[in-house]
């Protein structure tokens, strides 16, 4: 059967459909690229190619006028790479077990915590240097860590990351009984922007610098979701838990706590 007919100018239905599709096409351009960008109040758009420019979310240098508006309270400094700390030696092991005797008081002996204090057994490395920086420089308040951290080198600080990330840590404990897994863990709330934990702590895959929460102290996590929330701490890259843990009733984030912090 030939198709000549049906794909020709002649055919009122083909050139009816292309017009409307154009149409649409066209004005959804108009109004996603130009007409929506100009109704932002807070946005300087000087002309049309501004405005696409901005839609498309490229970035404009801003004004020499404006001014730059700064966090009274300090905030990481940290620059994160996926493969940072990565195939440490077993020289930096043996350090780091050796710095960890000042930590066993809180973080257990083999890195498992009595005392709800976070677990660092098997913890991401770059998340436990990246905490200990934060603790030095004041980005994470905390009257128990600041002292101890005061005296640790860069490579010290790296050793002791290579050390809690060489051992075993806690695995998931979900057992069919406890039911389903909260569904804010496993869908988070999309209306609210908030996604579900495993997008960025999950097991298989993580997000750069985001840590492992199984077998966390409940305890523990809530009140860092809390403090998140609250704005207490606030060493989080872009605030990114701070804008998630804001949007978090004290329902969820229990659940949330209860849930990774389920252990036998």
């Amino acid at each position: 059967m030939s198709t000549e007919r049906l794909f020709s100018v002649r055919n009122a239905w083909f050139t009816t459909s292309v017009t409307t599709v154009v149409v649409i096409a066209v004005a959804a351009a108009l109004a996603g690229f130009i007409w929506l960008p100009r109704l932002q109040t807070n946005a300087r758009i000087a002309g049309v190619w501004d405005a696409i420019c901005s839609a498309a979310g490229v970035l404009r240098p801003a004004p020499a006028t404006e001014q730059i508006v700064q966090a009274n309270y300090r905030t990481t400094s940290v620059v994160l790479a996926p493969r940072m700390l990565r195939n440490a030696s077993a020289e930096s092991i043996g350090r780091g077990a050796t710095l960890a005797l000042r930590c066993t008081m809180c973080h257990g002996a083999r890195g498992l915590s009595q005392a709800n204090s976070p677990n660092l057994a098997g913890q991401y490395p770059i998340v436990i240097y990246k905490q200990l920086q934060d603790f030095r420089s004041g980005a994470r308040a905390s009257a128990v860590m600041a002292p101890l951290v005061t005296d640790l080198s860069d490579q010290d600080m790296q050793d002791l990351a290579a050390y809690y990330a060489y051992l075993p840590r806690l695995p998931g404990y979900h057992p069919a009984s406890a039911g389903p897994a909260p569904r804010i863990v496993v869908s988070g709330a999309p209306m609210r922007n908030i996604a579900p934990c495993g997008a960025c702590h999950g097991g298989l895959d993580n997000k750069t610098g985001s840590a492992w929460l199984e077998g966390q102290p409940a305890i523990y996590l809530q009140a860092q979701l809390r403090a998140f929330a609250s704005g207490m701490r606030h060493n989080d890259i872009s605030e990114q838990m701070r804008n998630i843990a804001r949007q978090m009733t004290p329902a969820e984030i229990s659940a949330a706590a209860l849930y990774y912090g389920s252990q036998p």
